[in-house]
């Protein structure tokens, strides 16, 4: 067994044995009685709230120490240019697990159209790094296994912040362990030896998802009196509306336009994806502080305010 395959052994693993415990803890958790309250605990779907913001904190930590300043660094070096072609690469060598999601969820039409724009961009658009194909009216559309799971029936589960990737659930977990394993990119890499190159895009793409969102996240913290519940709010409303559960509205952030070319006009908001990130760590630079013990909740910030104020 080699060295990614070791890797990704034990994060599977660690995956998966989150999704055991949070489903046996939260199917031990009494609701409340009362109805009013008993429908705002089945509304949040957070049983294991005071873990989950243990790992929230442990995230934010992890973020503060590690991903945060190599986003800082990377955007202060590479010029918007260099990263908007960085970003294009990256998405378009997860068009072919796309492909096979969207064969697995019956969607015909979205398959053969990602199929032409991973082509495209991997020809006339070097490689994908120029985004040729929406010129072509090939729009881009997302499919990952936790969708496909929606789509065959399986429940998500309890909400649930796993530590290293953030807001989650059970099912959303067990599709990212599946595509771990079944990434046709991935296997390219390693069947030739170049495990090192497919580690080095999974970290390039935990940077430059972390370099999109600083300014939206800091934003969002600091109109926040409480950014856990905030985060969960907003990560399972831009989750539902992927998987196209009526009557959910795409949460917005402040307009941060981090990949259009100079001179282009700035778009009126961008949505977060779910942890979905190689580093889904919600953190924003943080303040260094002693991690809470389970059951705790955070206290605001002096000076919080609730006001509310991509390519």
């Amino acid at each position: 067994m080699n060295r990614l395959q070791e890797k990704a052994g034990k994060v599977a693993v660690g995956l998966i044995a989150v999704g055991m415990v949070a489903g046996s803890i939260a199917g031990c958790v009494t609701p409340p009685s009362d109805p009013a309250a008993r429908a705002e605990f089945e509304q949040i779907n957070d049983p294991l709230e005071p873990l989950n913001r243990y790992f929230f904190e442990l995230n934010r930590m992890f973020d503060f120490l590690l991903i945060h300043p190599w986003a800082d660094t990377y955007r202060l070096i590479v010029p918007e240019f260099g990263r908007k072609r960085v970003h294009n690469a990256l998405d378009n060598l997860s068009a072919p697990m796309d492909v096979i999601n969207d064969a697995l969820q019956g969607r015909a039409t979205d398959g053969v159209t990602t199929v032409g724009r991973f082509v495209v961009n991997s020809t006339l658009g070097a490689g994908g790094l120029f985004d040729v194909a929406t010129d072509f009216g090939l729009a881009a559309t997302d499919a990952d296994f936790g969708q496909t799971l929606h789509v065959w029936g399986l429940p998500e589960g309890p909400y649930l912040v796993l530590p290293m990737f953030g807001p989650s659930n059970p099912r959303d977990a067990a599709g990212m362990v599946a595509e771990m394993f079944g990434d046709p990119i991935g296997w390219t890499f390693k069947l030739n030896d170049l495990s090192m190159v497919n580690d080095g895009l999974t970290g390039m793409g935990a940077i430059d998802k972390r370099a999109e969102f600083i300014e939206p996240l800091e934003s969002l913290e600091k109109s926040s009196i409480d950014f856990y519940a905030q985060m969960r709010s907003m990560s399972r409303q831009h989750r539902a509306k992927q998987l196209g559960i009526e009557g959910v509205s795409s949460p917005t952030y402040p307009s941060f336009d981090f990949y259009d070319e100079p001179g282009a006009s700035a778009k009126p908001g961008v949505s977060a994806k779910p942890g979905a990130s190689a580093s889904a760590t919600p953190g924003v630079k943080p303040s260094p502080k002693a991690i809470p013990k389970p059951g705790e909740k955070p206290v605001p910030r002096p000076g919080s305010k609730p006001d509310r104020g991509d390519d």
